[in-house]
């Protein structure tokens, strides 16, 4: 490498204020000063960053392209010190965490006790909410989300991601015979979530790519805890996350069925989001870590 790391919070810096002399003016040091180190950077790189005169100051390409890559270091930077600095700090203050409803109130709210027992510095206010949530809109600090995530702006790690299940009750079973295809299948499911209620909902079935309809005939409920519930009732056969069912299978109160076909396994992750510009504070690096103990159990 022949640039030197020092001068990227320079040359980010010159870019935000978009001139050099209120870049120099921000970081309190010579605009000579400034100068020399976007030189040095263009030096090293070999590229020109910026195209400037006595008045006006323009990006280049190449210079949008790294100021993106600058971002990105900065960060790691910040959130290894800010790491580092976390190891010996108490967690503390206010955090506001975004969370499905099924999550908290199946598996995050019992072990709130244990959470406070924990951290009782951490003034915890959870938000359960249904719709997509905007974490800087809303003042969020963290937030865990339905589905794999794609929004640049954003940190995002899996919390959690495991099989979607085929269930229904013992006594539905005993009064109906059900085959393994997913053909036969759809005449038993009479409810599912609505993010699943697709005109063509992929599956595998013997080692191939197949599709089911659920997109009408069938109940469609935004909440996985009331599909669990209709079905112990006995609402036929249907399919849920295993973080909302293990357990009902394990007392027996639901059984597994139709184990060979087989959906995607992205089709049931939980992600915890974060701004990718705020640095992960100890009070929410300890709640993630909770989350990611609680979902393992």
């Amino acid at each position: 490498m022949n640039w030197n790391v020092d001068d990227v919070p320079i040359f980010v810096a010159v870019v935000e204020a978009n001139g050099f002399t209120a870049a120099a003016d921000a970081l309190g040091m010579p605009k000579s000063t400034v100068s020399q180190a976007v030189r040095r950077l263009e030096d090293g790189l070999g590229l020109r960053l910026l195209d400037r005169n006595s008045r006006n100051l323009r990006i280049t390409s190449e210079g949008e392209t790294f100021y993106r890559q600058a971002l990105l270091i900065l960060e790691q930077v910040r959130e290894a010190d800010a790491t580092m600095a976390g190891l010996t700090a108490v967690p503390s203050g206010r955090l506001v965490a975004a969370l499905p409803l099924a999550l908290c109130q199946e598996i995050v709210a019992p072990q709130l006790a244990a959470f406070r027992n924990a951290y009782p510095a951490i003034e915890l206010e959870l938000i359960i909410t249904s719709r997509g949530i905007d974490i800087l809109r809303d003042q969020v600090d963290i937030a865990v989300v339905v589905g794999p995530q794609s929004d640049s702006d954003l940190i995002s790690r899996t919390l959690y991601s495991g099989r979607l299940v085929w269930v229904a009750s013992p006594n539905y079973l005993a009064a109906n015979r059900l085959g393994d295809s997913p053909a036969n299948l759809v005449a038993h499911i009479q409810v599912c979530e609505t993010r699943y209620g697709l005109k063509r909902m992929p599956v595998h079935y013997g080692g191939e790519a197949a599709d089911i309809d659920l997109s009408h005939g069938v109940t469609h409920v935004n909440d996985p805890l009331s599909v669990r519930q209709a079905v112990l009732n006995g609402a036929g056969v249907s399919f849920l996350p295993e973080l909302y069912c293990r357990r009902q299978i394990a007392n027996g109160s639901l059984v597994e069925v139709a184990k060979p076909v087989s959906f995607d396994l992205s089709a049931s992750v939980l992600s915890v989001v974060y701004p990718s510009r705020r640095l992960m504070s100890p009070k929410a690096r300890a709640f993630i870590d909770f989350l990611n103990e609680i979902c393992r159990v």
